[in-house]
């Protein structure tokens, strides 16, 4: 057996592996490696063993099988603490594998693409998580490295000596890595119809709701505490974006509050018109206040002054990268956070004067949503898709009168911000602004009383959404009382006719969407 250490490298993200391999060849480990990898390696003139040169056999079956053979898993899972196995393996010249580095075939990703049953199934990788659990498995004598984060680590430990700590994270991170991609895996299979002897992906049966649902979240950090001082709570993501992905660049640590409330900013402002400059301003994950203009720190001002009191100690979100003007407004007020894509320097450096202000950077990809919406509950978990728009709103004009293009561009925007406050949820607004919000009452005329009596502004000429239909035509007649002069709602009720009469009888544009958004 050869005294010389070895490492193990086998990855689809071949993110940061030059570097590693590198790494450990300059710490005097031999790489082994097989397929792409090794292509890899050997194409930036890293020395490779191939290995069908440590099994003696080639690979076969179009690669499906090449690392399944004892002289990899012996080398693996030996213990060598034990004179038994390091004679086994002697005798029948097995060479020790001190590292293991892998992650998985693209599995995931074909899904998502659509891509046929059998290139998905191609994609089902064998080999490489048979060897990261044995590795995992036997942690106390191997390194199980699975995330490319982590090379520098094991880098930097390799010189300082590996401590045990780091050889437990390692293997933690390994086997969890593989349950997820196993729990993927039953999931598409569970899609599986089977017709004769062929099987199809039934695409009536949602990916989102197998039959048993395995979660992997990564927790990010522990909190001080939970919605009150007396709860324990932790903050864990699945993916990095949104506040998975938040940067925070200034001030206090984040609550479990704060959380919720940025999370509420991000997803409204996100869905605000995207060509121009959008803010808004949450408070307990409702907002008090939304806008778009031409600039930010218009925006912000606009969203700020909805209301004023209740924006004291709000969270903001915005669209656009925080500039020097902005900045200023911000630090007008008392805030909590503020969620946007950037921050100018200047802007930056003025609102860290501002020593608890929480500042976040969040990108806003095109990949805005991850998973499922998840919702505990004693004994059990609700599970649904997130409530979002992927198609243009298509109205459908049902009072006598059609609304105006500029009623229309507020009924599109109060619609967008209705969708963000607690049910029952009415919105009043102007073409570009917020005027009141009626949020979380118990009956919907009591949300119209609530929406108009938070107007600091004259409602002539306003327009209203209702995130659901009006039982009654009593709401319609408050909002009609306060100068609101068109009305969006989804429709659906069984007294439609009695509120379309009233909308008709007092002037109202009314349009319905056909869609109800909720926000329990």
């Amino acid at each position: 057996m050869t005294s010389t250490k070895s490492a193990l490298l086998s990855v689809a993200n071949k993110d940061g592996l030059p570097e590693f391999a590198r790494g450990l060849a300059e710490r005097g480990y031999r790489i082994v490696s097989s397929g792409g990898t090794a292509r890899a390696l050997e194409g930036v003139g890293i020395d490779v063993v191939r290995v069908s040169e440590v099994t003696g056999f080639p690979e076969i079956l179009d690669g499906r099988v090449k690392t399944l053979d004892p002289r990899i898993h012996g080398g693996i899972l030996a213990r060598r603490d034990l004179d038994t196995h390091m004679a086994e393996l002697n005798r029948h010249g097995i060479g020790l594998v001190d590292i293991v580095t892998v992650n998985f075939y693209p599995f995931d990703e074909k899904v998502v693409e659509g891509c046929g049953i059998d290139e998905v199934i191609e994609n089902i990788d064998v080999g490489g998580p048979s060897m990261l659990r044995a590795a995992a498995k036997n942690f106390r004598y191997v390194l199980a490295v699975t995330d490319p984060k982590d090379y520098p680590t094991v880098l930097e430990q390799i010189d300082e000596g590996v401590d045990m700590a780091t050889r437990v994270y390692l293997a933690v991170k390994a086997f969890r890595s593989s349950a997820r991609y196993e729990a993927a895996i039953a999931s598409y299979v569970e899609r599986l119809r089977v017709e004769g002897d062929s099987v199809a992906l039934d695409a009536h049966e949602d990916a989102s709701f197998p039959s048993r649902l395995t979660l992997t979240f990564e927790r990010v950090q522990h909190l001080r505490y939970g919605e009150n001082p007396h709860q324990a709570a932790a903050f864990y993501r699945d993916a990095p974006i949104g506040m998975g992905g938040a940067q925070q660049l200034h001030g206090k640590e984040l609550s479990y509050n704060n959380i919720l409330d940025l999370d509420a900013a991000f997803r409204l402002v996100r869905e605000l018109p995207r060509e121009r400059a959008a803010a808004c301003v949450i408070k307990h994950t409702n907002p008090c206040g939304a806008a778009v203009a031409d600039t930010l720190a218009v925006a912000y001002v606009r969203a700020r002054e909805v209301d004023p009191i209740s924006a004291f100690g709000g969270i903001v979100g915005l669209n656009r990268r925080v500039d020097g003007a902005t900045a200023d407004e911000l630090s007008a007020t008392f805030l909590e956070a503020v969620i946007a894509p950037g921050f100018d320097r200047d802007a930056l450096e003025a609102l860290k004067g501002r020593k608890n202000l929480r500042l976040l950077q969040v990108e806003d990809g095109a990949s805005a949503w991850a998973g499922s919406n998840l919702f505990r509950v004693v004994g059990g978990l609700l599970v649904q898709d997130w409530d979002r728009e992927e198609e243009e709103i298509a109205l459908e004009v049902v009072s006598q009168r059609e609304p105006t293009e500029t009623e229309r561009r507020a009924l599109e925007f109060a619609w967008i911000v209705a969708k963000h406050v607690k049910s029952n949820a009415i919105v009043l607004a102007g073409e570009d602004v917020v005027l009141g919000v009626g949020a979380g009452q118990m009956s919907r005329v009591d949300s119209c009383r609530l929406a108009v009596s938070k107007a600091r502004s004259s409602l002539e000429g306003a327009v209203a959404a209702s995130d659901a239909f009006f039982p009654f035509p009593d709401g319609v007649e408050v909002l009609a009382d306060a100068g609101v002069k068109a009305v969006i709602q989804p429709g659906g009720s069984v007294r439609d006719e009695d509120v379309i009469r009233v909308a008709n009888e007092r002037g109202l544009a009314m349009v319905f969407t056909g869609r109800r958004h909720f926000r329990h």
